[in-house]
């Protein structure tokens, strides 16, 4: 039901900064919002909102959800958001910590963002050893066979969950990458149980990986912090004793992003 408000509201709210409302209230969300949402939430009029939400599906901003209804970010507006997180002094002081992480476990960390596609690496610091994987700033990799990707798969609603259960091809990286959906599900529901999640050489032959979530002011994920190294150096079990220090680290980018 449309708020009887709408028009009263519609007028205090300048022209100008209506397109802006309806994607600051999308991506405050955190999920695909419908029209009637919209209504309630602003107090604009059902065919404003129809016709901002029109120019910011055809200008990328947002992208319709599967049901054709809904509005997610669309591939601007989740550029935006990369480009907002990583201007240069939110991303020194990231470093820093991402930085002084990496220097007391002694291997490579990362910090990740979830796409549409996979999970892209936003910041890395190396590890010093000179054997290392080189998984470069920008690399997307999948969800379903990395630490950072099955980090964000726990925080899905369920029926967000299982809808890329039911539609996803997962590719078997090697003998151990989990490609059964329903083992999948079995998996992230114990990652979500127990806060952080592990890739032992699901995604690469011969690397292992923690990761931990970064929580937003909502206390959603906004990205993964993880370590990875060479099994020559650390197994699985050797490399969840920096689980503390990566959730200390986790803790104190999340203040970044609250503050």
């Amino acid at each position: 039901m449309a708020n009887a408000d709408a028009p009263q509201k519609e007028t205090q709210i300048p022209t100008n900064l209506r397109l802006l409302l309806i994607l600051e209230e999308v991506a405050k969300r955190g999920v695909a919002v419908k029209p009637s949402d919209l209504i309630e939430a602003l107090g604009l009029a059902k065919p404003t909102i129809h016709r901002l939400l029109q120019t910011a599906e055809g200008e990328g901003f947002l992208q319709r959800d599967l049901d054709g209804r809904s509005y997610g970010p669309g591939p601007r507006l989740r550029l935006l958001s990369v480009n907002t997180v990583s201007s240069e002094h939110l991303r020194t002081a990231r470093l820093a910590i991402l930085r002084g992480v990496a220097d007391e476990i002694g291997e490579t960390c990362n910090l990740a963002i979830p796409d549409r596609e996979g999970m892209i690496y936003l910041d890395r610091v190396e590890t010093k050893w000179p054997l290392r994987i080189q998984l470069p700033i920008g690399t997307q990799v999948p969800f379903h066979c990395t630490a950072s990707g099955k980090m964000y798969l726990s925080t899905l609603r369920q029926n967000t969950l299982d809808g890329f259960l039911s539609a996803g091809k997962f590719n078997p990286n090697t003998e151990s990458t989990i490609t059964d959906p329903e083992a999948l599900r079995v998996e992230v529901i114990n990652i979500a149980r127990r806060g952080y999640s592990t890739d032992d050489e699901e995604f690469m032959p011969g690397m292992t990986a923690v990761a931990v979530p970064v929580l937003d002011e909502n206390n959603r994920l906004a990205a993964t912090l993880s370590v990875h190294a060479p099994t020559q150096r650390h197994d699985l079990g050797g490399l969840t004793q920096f689980l503390s220090l990566l959730q200390v680290g986790a803790t104190k980018i999340s203040g970044l992003l609250t503050s």
